[in-house]
Parts: structure tokens; C-alpha cells; sequence
């Protein structure tokens, strides 16, 4: 009989727990992923906690409270703090999103969660390694093509045109929708993703653009394109509400209606 295992190395163990912040008066206790490159060590969860009266109410308030307060080792990235960048997008409560839109009232009950991006290599602590991501976008070639002469102002759009970008250009690169969806999981390296795709979708839908040929026949791929089975993960995941599948869905009747 095979028997399966994780690596040694792969095994979360049972970190430390970190001291209660003193004269506290209402705690919220946070159970955080931690693994070192450096160290040699199995990854971690760490336990602390987090006094809510001297803290800010969302969830990257209560990280920088930790990295400031308590343990500064702790590293994670974040930016703009509105939800605008996707730089501190992590799996919180088992759930992908960003922890600056995430506030810890909406984690009802128990500790509260936090993980890397999922399905993804760490660099460290709750920071995955985006490399593959951002080259998978790039493939996209995520902007205007045109082979007309350039304009001496502007390509013109008009509002109906502008209005088919909508749903679409607001994404905001945080992974959240591609690290949720088990296809990527397990064919990284070949299928684009949702993100990617729903920038391709961007471009497939600017009257500007003109491309539209060489984009769809990029796409024209088994794994590229057709490994979306359309579960709705993305859709799902995704915290500036956009919808990834209804994107993908929109490509694939494309590629049909371009064979008929």
C-alpha cells in the first residue's frame, strides 16, 4: 500500500506565545503563520495578542501593533492601507483578501487566523513569492496595441465603449482570486489564472485596441485558457468585487464565435 506523506520540512508546528500586552482591557488573540529561510527551522504558528482599546480596527492595524509592540520580527507587507494597492493580501480566518479592508469585528468569535497566500512559495512569514504571478500577467501584455498612426491628442472611446471596461480595470493585482482557485494550484506553471485572465479580458474589450486577433490566439491553449472549470472561487475571493469567471466565460465564447 503507498502511503502518503508531507515532507519533514513542510510539517506546521506549534510556535510560541507571546506575552499579553500589560494593563490590557480587551484582548483579541491572533494565531499567525511563521517560517524563516534562514533558521532551518519547520514553519510556525505564534500566538499573540492584541489589546483592541490601543489599536486600530482592522486586521493590518492589529499586524503592525504586533511587528511595533510586541515582536518586531514579524514581516508582512503592506502599503497603502485602503485597498488600493493589494499589497497585504493574505488568507485570513481561511479566507484570501486584504487585511487592511478586513476588520476584526467581522471575525466573530475564536482567535483570528492568518496565513500566506495560499499554494504559494513563502519568502517568509505571511509573504508569498509573486514571481510567476507577475510573469504570467506580463504574458497577457497588458497594454494598448495598435498599429494605426498614433493621434496627435487621444484615441478617441466613446462612453459605451469606455463603460465595457468597467469590472474589469479595477483589479488590483493582490492574488487573491488566482490563490483561491484549485486549477492554479496544481497547473501553476500553464494556467494563467484568473487574475491574468481578467486583464486579458481588459484589453479583448478596449475599442482601442488592436490586437484582438494575436490576443485570442495567445489564448488558444488547453491549460492557459481551459483549465477554468468555472467553481466561481475568484469570483468569490476577490475583495474589490469583481467577477474573474464571468471574464473567462466571456474569452471562451469568444474563441467560439471566432470558429463560426
Amino acid at each position: 500500500m503507498v502511503e502518503f506523506t508531507l515532507p519533514k520540512n513542510s510539517k506546521v508546528r506549534e510556535g510560541k506565545t507571546w506575552p499579553q500586552p500589560a494593563g490590557a482591557q480587551e484582548l483579541r488573540e491572533y494565531r499567525i503563520y511563521r517560517w524563516n529561510p534562514e533558521d532551518g527551522e519547520n514553519p510556525r504558528i505564534d500566538t499573540y495578542y492584541v489589546d483592541t482599546h490601543d489599536c486600530g480596527p482592522m486586521i493590518l492595524d492589529a499586524l503592525i501593533y504586533i511587528k511595533n509592540k510586541i515582536d518586531p520580527t514579524l514581516t508582512f507587507r503592506r502599503s497603502c492601507r485602503e485597498g488600493v494597492c493589494g499589497s497585504c493580501a493574505m488568507n485570513i480566518d481561511g479566507t484570501n483578501t486584504l487585511a487592511c479592508t478586513r476588520g476584526m469585528d467581522e471575525v466573530k468569535s475564536g482567535p483570528i487566523k492568518i496565513y500566506p497566500l495560499p499554494h504559494q512559495p513563502v519568502v517568509k512569514d505571511l509573504v508569498p513569492d509573486l514571481t510567476n504571478f507577475y510573469a504570467q500577467h506580463a504574458s497577457v501584455q497588458p497594454w494598448l496595441q495598435t498599429v494605426t498612426a498614433t493621434p496627435e491628442k487621444e484615441w478617441r472611446q466613446s462612453k459605451e465603449e469606455r463603460d465595457k471596461l468597467d469590472g474589469l480595470y479595477e483589479c488590483i493585482l493582490c492574488a487573491c482570486c488566482s490563490t483561491s482557485c484549485p486549477s492554479y494550484w496544481w497547473n501553476p506553471e500553464r494556467y494563467l489564472g484568473p487574475a491574468a485572465l481578467l486583464q486579458a479580458r481588459r484589453w479583448l474589450n478596449d475599442s482601442r485596441d488592436e490586437a484582438t486577433g494575436q490576443r485570442l490566439d495567445s489564448l488558444e491553449d488547453p491549460f492557459k485558457l481551459y483549465r477554468c472549470h468555472t467553481i466561481m472561487n475568484c469570483t468569490k475571493a476577490c475583495p474589490k468585487s469583481l467577477n474573474p469567471a464571468k471574464a473567462i466565460a466571456e474569452i471562451k465564447a469568444d474563441m467560439v464565435e471566432r470558429q463560426v
